[in-house]
């Protein structure tokens, strides 16, 4: 599933072509996403004007004169702004055509993703209102993660990809970031020291901000809003790497579930 970076270099690809259009169309041939795109949506949003286009977590906020689409990639879904005339593909689910004459076409073959609408501030909207500091932003330090993991049982790597703790940290980039951090993922969060929880902090943002230059991480079905892959992929230390080497000791890394997630670390440098 697309993570923070993904969507982030989704979110700016396709910005400097909706800002400030009008919308002259809006085609949708298939409703059932996860959540039925709502009916109201086309009238919604046809002649309005793109204000904004933000993101929130892994959620894509376009902002209209009118209210808000709230966008969420899934599993296989992607946006891209094309020409006009491009042929359909299958699974190829609506348009959104703007005054440009380019639309921005949502693909997804799974149709895990989603399409909602609201007229209300999106920050109110439920699936938003809960939401943690983003892992980027100032307000996640240090202390904010040390104070959060007292008396805290759970596994660390479990705590770090929970949205009540901080938004957007994935499978893929907390293992990495558990590894540059030199922590096990199996340690208690409330085992963390504050030294530990400042290391943790600092390898998460770095860990987020090159995957974000580098466009990202593509092992399936990601491809940005150019249609090409991302990168970062070939700076993973231990994700996928169940068995093979650690590239820094030479331990084999090791593989299990946590949490219905495939957790990968090294034995010898995390702890």
């Amino acid at each position: 599933m697309p993570e923070l970076p993904e969507v982030e270099t989704t979110r700016s690809g396709i910005a400097p072509a909706l800002l400030g259009q009008r919308v002259i169309d809006v085609i949708v041939r298939e409703r059932r996403l996860r959540w039925p795109i709502e009916r109201g949506f086309e009238t919604a949003i046809r002649g309005s004007v793109i204000r904004a286009v933000e993101r929130r977590a892994k959620y894509i906020l376009i902002r209209f004169d009118t209210g808000t689409a709230i966008v969420h990639l899934g599993m296989s879904g992607s946006l891209r702004i094309l020409k006009p005339g491009v042929p359909l593909l299958a699974h190829d689910h609506w348009d959104i055509v703007l005054q440009s004459g380019f639309a921005l076409r949502f693909h997804d073959p799974r149709r895990f993703g989603s399409l909602l609408w609201t007229s209300e501030p999106p920050e109110r909207h439920p699936l938003l209102a809960q939401l943690a500091p983003e892992p980027l932003n100032l307000e996640f330090d240090a202390q904010y993660l040390f104070k959060k993991t007292r008396r805290r049982k759970v596994a660390i790597k479990l705590f770090i990809m929970n949205s009540h703790c901080v938004v957007g940290v994935g499978n893929i980039y907390a293992s990495e970031a558990l590894f540059r951090a030199r922590l096990s993922p199996r340690r208690a969060a409330g085992r963390l020291t504050r030294d530990q929880a400042a290391r943790l902090v600092a390898c998460i943002k770095d860990v987020l901000s090159e995957a974000i230059k580098t466009g990202g991480t593509t092992l399936r079905d990601y491809v940005n809003a150019q249609g090409t892959p991302g990168y970062f992929q070939q700076k993973l230390f231990v994700y996928e790497r169940g068995g093979q080497r650690c590239l820094k000791c030479k331990t084999p890394i090791r593989h299990r579930v946590q949490g219905q997630r495939s957790t990968y670390w090294c034995p010898d440098c995390q702890r």
